[in-house]
């Protein structure tokens, strides 16, 4: 009984990452810059994403645009966009093969110890897609950071 809740509670973690992998490739707060005068007031915010960026100016108004082309992007931005796209596929898999593995469910008829490699599988999938997603983040992270210490 016990390993049948460590499953729906592993199951509940993995949902809420995937949903968090979707939420993090659509949002446009990958890179954020502020454009500050002599004053402390920021006049002009500009948002980069995966998909699109957003210019929002003196808390009044934000006007997003997707990119025209992919080239349009920075090369770690491009990366990014591929690498999340790969996460996404790899973590939505990992989902799926982890409901068909799981001992609630019937949908692989066979015995105990297959449904058990059938997790570990769907486990494996989980850490590869969230080692497809972190190579992304620390790139841009890094590349945020090295820009900023740049003279």
């Amino acid at each position: 009984m016990v390993g049948g809740a460590l499953q729906i509670a592993g199951l509940l973690i993995g949902g809420i990452g995937v949903i968090g992998t979707f939420a993090v490739t659509g949002m446009p707060q990958w890179r954020v810059s502020a454009f500050i005068e002599n004053n402390i007031i920021v006049f002009e915010t500009i948002w980069e994403g995966l998909w699109m960026h957003c210019i929002r100016q003196a808390n009044i108004r934000m006007q997003c645009k997707v990119y025209d082309s992919v080239l349009a992007l920075s090369p770690d931005l491009q990366a990014s966009r591929g690498l999340m796209c790969a996460g996404l596929v790899l973590s939505f898999l990992a989902f799926m093969v982890a409901i068909i593995g799981m001992k609630c469910t019937r949908c692989a008829q066979s015995s105990w110890q297959a449904k058990g490699y059938i997790m570990l599988m769907a486990g494996l999938l989980f850490i590869f897609s969230g080692a497809v997603e972190l190579v992304p983040v620390c790139w841009v992270a890094n590349t945020i950071i090295s820009d900023f210490y740049n003279p």
